[in-house]
């Protein structure tokens, strides 16, 4: 028989086994999460806050569903984004409080829509004018 004219691979010491997956780090599905979390709740809050800042500007009136998507994407964001459990699920409740007393109360006046609109705007200045502290090591 004679040799074959293509080289042999299975005593070859170059040729490397196929690279493997990386290592699932513990908390990696919990990170993607987080993200979905932080995605769906600030889109959620934004989606609302245009419905109602659009009804202050057009001056027409809207019923209690952006109040509802808004509170609802706060408490999904504050899910995902505060890591402090007392205030995590202390801004959860307040926000639930808040869209379950505006839908008992079942009519939406010019000063609530004034009241979130003003407290988002103070809100988002101050997270975007506040430094976030670096961590020191």
């Amino acid at each position: 028989m004679a040799p074959s004219d293509f080289p042999s691979h299975h005593n070859d010491p170059s040729r490397s086994s196929p690279p493997s997956e990386p290592d699932e780090t513990p908390g990696g599905s919990e990170h993607q999460v987080h993200v979905i979390g932080l995605m769906v709740g600030t889109a959620l809050m934004f989606i609302g806050f245009l419905n109602i800042f659009l009804s202050i500007s057009g001056g027409f009136e809207i019923n209690i569903v952006p109040f509802l998507i808004y509170f609802g994407g706060l408490a999904v964001w504050a899910n995902a984004a505060i890591e402090t459990p007392a205030i995590r699920y202390g801004v959860m409740t307040m926000a639930g409080a808040l869209a379950l007393g505006l839908f008992q109360y079942g009519e939406v006046l010019f000063w609530h829509k004034q009241v979130l609109f003003w407290t988002t705007i103070i809100v988002v200045m101050y997270f975007m004018f506040v430094e976030p502290k670096k961590p020191t090591t």
